[in-house]
């Protein structure tokens, strides 16, 4: 007989039976709870389809088999599935929160991200995280009464904090925003409708933050293999990594490379989540909280690794840097990508009206943020496409 890896809902958990509720009021469906209507509502959005051509780390056309924004997001999102079924946990919310964790990523992955913030830098900068919560909030129109998706508090209130507090309870802005303030679309949100940006987020929410740094570890290990810059040999002496190595070599010493590399990674994931697993019991037991309310207020997140886990992370991160996000030929490409957005961002300055959009903004800084709203939500294939239609000469990302 199967042994069931189901838990009941905790107390601590989301419920979207005391949500509280959306900016616009709406009748309650009588077939799906309010989270999972935010799911829904995300799969539905045009922002979540154009995901299928923003890069990861390879553009999108050197091979079918590395991974787009939108594989990323679905291996994230089942990952944190794994993990809130196993902690009692809403498993709706985890997964909106999952799957919107990059809408508001722009085309080219971080060097489209830098490209932006150096041409926004006169205001406010551009951040996807930020970007994230725009897009569901003012960016996506696909209803009548209102802009946005109308999402729940809740979910909200995980795609801005996800990675925990945005400021301190008077209002100023710590971490990585104590230096330049809160990005645009906090600050407006804040204005709008409050999320409390000085709470951690829901378990749900950390739940999908910590999904998104195990699928990096081991999915980028996994494209990058396959891209030939390492070998799986080359893992051996990455601390848990390499560990796992070594083990499914004794195991199956004639298996072909390919072979050993998905077994590792296969092996990889399921280890970092055993070990969240096994730390954020211990600290939701230290804690002891009766409602979701209580892991919002706790001095530190519930949902972690241990420190043999953050150790296996940071080793993970420490060697891919310089063979991967390093290496020589993916910082070429990400180079001629960031020329491509800062020309595109030039040529809407310029030339606004090529936006072809239904109505251009007149002020200075309205209009500046129009056009990053407009790059930001294009794929990779669109910008290349505009640049080779505008510009005589078009970087080839190779």
């Amino acid at each position: 007989m199967a042994v069931s890896v189901f838990t009941p809902r905790t107390e601590w958990a989301a419920d979207p039976a005391r949500t509280r509720g959306r900016r616009f009021p709406e009748p309650p469906s009588p077939a799906r709870s309010d989270f999972r209507r935010d799911c829904d509502r995300i799969i539905h959005s045009t922002a979540f389809r154009r995901l299928k051509h923003k890069t990861q780390v390879f553009v999108s056309h050197e091979g079918d088999h590395f991974r787009t924004r939108l594989t990323h997001t679905l291996e994230v999102s089942q990952i944190a599935r794994a993990l809130a079924r196993s902690l009692g946990l809403d498993e709706d919310l985890t997964e909106a929160l999952a799957l919107s964790h990059d809408l508001g990523h722009p085309p080219f992955g971080h060097a489209g991200e830098r490209a932006l913030d150096h041409c926004m830098q006169d205001y406010g900068g551009f951040d996807h995280n930020a970007q994230s919560l725009r897009v569901v909030t003012k960016l996506e129109r696909r209803y009548a009464s209102f802009d946005g998706l109308n999402l729940t508090w809740e979910t909200l209130e995980g795609i801005a904090k996800h990675n925990g507090p945005l400021t301190d309870e008077d209002g100023g802005a710590i971490g990585r925003y104590e230096q330049d303030g809160l990005p645009l679309a906090f600050a407006e949100q804040r204005d709008e409708w409050d999320l409390e940006y000085w709470t951690f987020a829901s378990a749900e929410a950390q739940v999908a933050a910590i999904s998104d740094d195990i699928a990096y570890d081991a999915h980028d290990l996994d494209d990058a293999m396959r891209a030939g810059l390492f070998d799986i040999a080359d893992l051996k002496p990455v601390g848990l990594a390499g560990e796992i190595y070594s083990e499914v070599k004794r195991l199956y010493p004639a298996a072909h490379p390919s072979r050993l590399a998905g077994e590792v990674i296969r092996r990889l994931i399921a280890a970092l989540i055993d070990d969240v697993l096994q730390e954020s019991k211990r600290r939701i037991v230290a804690l002891g909280p009766h409602s979701a309310e209580d892991i919002r207020q706790a001095r530190d997140p519930v949902i972690r690794f241990s420190a043999k886990g953050e150790e296996a992370d940071r080793q993970i991160k420490a060697f891919l840097t310089p063979r991967m996000y390093r290496e020589e030929r993916v910082m070429r490409i990400m180079t001629d990508a960031e020329t491509i957005v800062r020309d595109l961002f030039a040529h809407y300055l310029a030339y606004p009206k090529d936006m072809a959009a239904d109505r251009v903004a007149s002020d200075e800084a309205a209009l500046v943020r129009q056009i990053a709203d407009f790059i930001a939500g294009m794929t990779d294939r669109f910008a290349i496409e505009a640049h080779r239609h505008y510009f005589d000469s078009t970087p080839d990302l190779r």
